[in-house]
C-alpha cells in the first residue's frame, strides 16, 4: 500500500484517509520495466510496460490498416506525475472531491502499472465522451480485446469513475 511520504502527500491534497479502503478503486503498484512506445498527441514521448506496448503496437498497426487513426494522450504515470495532475487542477479551483471522480488518487490509477492507455482520434476532443461516437472507439469496442486491452471505466464502473470510452488496459 501507500508509503508514509506517500500518505502525507494524500493529506496535502486532501484525499479523504478512507480513500480505497474497500478496495474501489483498487491500489497499484508502479511498473519497474517500462519502453517507449513515441510521442503522445502533444509530442511528449510515452511508455508503457512491455507486454502492453507489444499489444498497442500491434492494435495501432492492425487499426491503421483499416484506416482508423488511434492516437495517444497518456501512458505510464508515475505517483509523482498523477499528484502533479491533481495539484494543477486544485489551483484551478476544483473540489478534490469533483477531482477524484475523473482522476485516480495517487497510487490507485491503473497507469502506473504501465499497462493503461488515454487514447484519442483526430476530429474529436481528447479526453471527453465524444470519443465514443468515432469509428475509432467502435474499432476498439470490436478488436481491443483481440491485443488484449478492454475499456476499464464503463458507464456506472464500480470504481466510481466518470464514464471513459478513452481509456483501454490490458486485461
Amino acid at each position: 500500500m501507500l508509503t508514509i511520504s506517500q500518505r502525507r502527500i494524500h493529506r496535502e491534497l486532501g484525499i479523504p484517509a478512507h480513500y480505497g479502503a474497500a478496495g474501489r478503486p483498487r491500489f497499484y503498484a508502479e511498473a519497474s520495466e517500462l519502453v517507449e512506445i513515441g510521442p503522445n498527441v502533444v509530442g511528449r514521448v510515452q511508455r508503457l510496460a512491455p507486454r502492453a506496448a507489444e499489444g498497442w503496437r500491434g492494435m495501432l498497426e492492425a487499426a491503421g490498416s483499416d484506416g482508423v487513426k488511434l492516437l495517444i494522450v497518456s501512458g505510464f504515470r508515475s505517483f509523482e506525475y498523477q499528484a502533479e495532475l491533481i495539484r494543477k487542477k486544485l489551483e484551478a479551483g476544483q473540489l478534490i472531491g469533483d477531482i477524484l471522480t475523473v482522476n485516480a488518487a495517487p497510487g490507485f490509477s491503473q497507469h502506473h502499472t504501465g499497462t493503461a492507455i488515454d487514447l484519442a482520434t483526430p476530429g474529436s476532443r481528447p479526453l471527453t465522451e465524444e470519443f465514443e461516437t468515432t469509428e475509432a472507439f467502435a474499432w476498439l469496442a470490436e478488436r481491443a480485446a483481440g491485443f488484449g486491452f478492454g475499456m476499464s471505466y464503463p458507464r456506472d464502473n464500480p470504481d466510481g469513475f466518470i464514464y471513459e470510452p478513452w481509456h483501454w488496459a490490458l486485461m
